[in-house]
């Protein structure tokens, strides 16, 4: 936000930095219960940290979807392997925000998209194939779960 400040306001002496600062303080104790609704077990640092070490992981997932869903359609008998179907997974994660990062990231991945989500772990994704669906809930519920320590 302050970084934000600084290019806007164009001003770049002391009153107007530190006009910024407090601005910028005043601002996030205001909204500060907005970003995190639900006291939680976990430090915002350490889940902050968590996300930031499960990014790359799930970049190299996307990327390994899309080798999949690329050797999908230029198969010969691509008409054979698609297998467009429902999965339902139960997940064990009750947490609000930890239900929609599970569920994005099963959307950002080709191959899948998260159709529906109910706030008791139920989750209904449309997968294009069974190799697709076959690692649903697996490795990468594990991961989000540990992100929001449950």
């Amino acid at each position: 936000m302050f970084l934000f400040w600084v290019v806007f306001s164009g001003r770049f002496d002391g009153f107007h930095l530190g006009l910024g600062v407090i601005s910028c303080a005043i601002v996030s104790w205001f909204v500060s219960d907005l970003s995190t609704p639900d006291p939680r077990p976990i430090s915002m640092f350490r889940l902050w940290l968590n996300f930031i070490l499960y990014f790359p992981w799930l970049i190299w997932q996307i990327f390994l979807a899309n080798i999949h869903v690329l050797l999908l359609v230029l198969s010969p008998n691509m008409m054979d392997r698609i297998d467009p179907h429902i999965v339902k997974i139960k997940t064990r994660m009750r947490d609000r925000l930890a239900l929609v990062t599970f569920a994005n990231s099963i959307t950002l991945t080709p191959g899948t998209i998260t159709v529906n989500v109910s706030i008791y772990g139920d989750l209904s994704v449309h997968a294009i194939d069974k190799e697709s669906a076959a690692g649903l809930p697996g490795e990468m519920e594990r991961r989000v779960a540990g992100i929001f320590g449950e």
